[in-house]
C-alpha cells in the first residue's frame, strides 16, 4: 500500500470516528480510538484532547493514560508522561506496559536502579514483552552490569530473533563482557536487518579483533 493510500485510509478512518463521537459523545472507546488514529495522522493535539476526553468518562480509561503518556514522553514532558504511567498503575498495579514506560523515564532521568526495577518488573508480569528486555539490556550495560546486561539481551533475541535493535544491544552488551566474535556476528546481524549501527562501535569492535 502507498502513502497516499494509507494517508486516505487513515482520513476514512477519521471521519467515521469523528462520526461516532458526534452521535454518541459519551462513547469511551469511540474517543480512545479516535485519540489513537489522530495521533497516528500527527495530529497530537486532537489526539491529546480526545484521551482526555475518554479519561473524563472513565478514569478507570486505563489505556487511554498509557497512550496519553506515551504522547507527552514522545514530547519530552517527562514529568507528565510519568504522572500518567503512575496512574495507569494505580488503576492496574501488574500492567506491564506501565512499568516499562516508568523505566524508559526513569532510564532518561538516568535514575538507573529504578528504570532497572521497573523493567525487571515488567519482564516478570509479562516475559515475552521484548521491548522490555531491550530497555533492561541498556540500562544494564549503562550500569556497567555486563553479565545481566547479556542475559537480558539473549532472551530478547530468543523472543524475537529478527529484531534489529535487539541483536545490535546483543552485540553491545557481549562487546562490553569481551565477547568480540560473538559481537560482531549479531552487530552484522543487526545491519542485515535495517539497524544503523553506530559506526564509532564498529570501528572499536573491529581494532578489539584486529588487536
Amino acid at each position: 500500500m502507498s502513502d497516499v493510500q494509507k494517508t486516505v485510509d487513515l482520513n476514512t478512518v477519521i471521519e467515521e470516528l469523528e462520526k461516532v463521537v458526534a452521535e454518541k459523545p459519551e462513547n469511551v472507546i469511540a474517543h480512545h480510538q479516535l485519540g489513537l488514529v489522530y495521533r497516528q495522522a500527527g495530529r497530537v493535539d486532537d489526539a491529546i484532547r480526545e484521551l482526555e476526553r475518554a479519561i473524563e468518562l472513565d478514569e478507570q480509561a486505563v489505556e487511554s493514560y498509557i497512550n496519553l503518556g506515551a504522547i507527552y514522553f514522545d514530547r519530552g514532558e517527562v514529568d507528565k508522561a510519568l504522572e500518567l504511567n503512575e496512574k495507569a498503575l494505580e488503576i492496574a498495579p501488574n500492567m506491564a506496559e506501565a512499568h516499562a514506560n516508568i523505566g524508559l523515564i526513569r532510564q532518561q532521568q538516568q535514575r538507573l536502579s529504578e528504570a532497572i526495577e521497573s523493567f525487571t518488573r515488567a519482564t516478570q508480569i509479562d516475559p515475552e514483552l521484548v521491548t522490555a528486555w531491550i530497555n533492561l539490556t541498556s540500562a544494564y550495560t549503562m550500569n556497567e552490569e555486563d553479565d545481566k546486561a547479556v542475559e537480558a539481551a539473549r532472551q530478547a533475541v530468543t523472543l524475537e530473533p529478527d529484531s534489529a535493535m535487539a541483536r545490535n544491544n546483543l552485540a553491545v552488551a557481549l562487546y562490553f563482557k569481551g565477547e568480540y566474535q560473538e559481537s560482531k556476528q549479531n552487530l552484522e546481524k543487526a545491519r542485515e536487518l535495517g539497524y544503523s549501527v553506530d559506526p564509532r562501535f564498529a570501528k572499536a569492535l573491529e581494532d578489539k579483533l584486529a588487536g
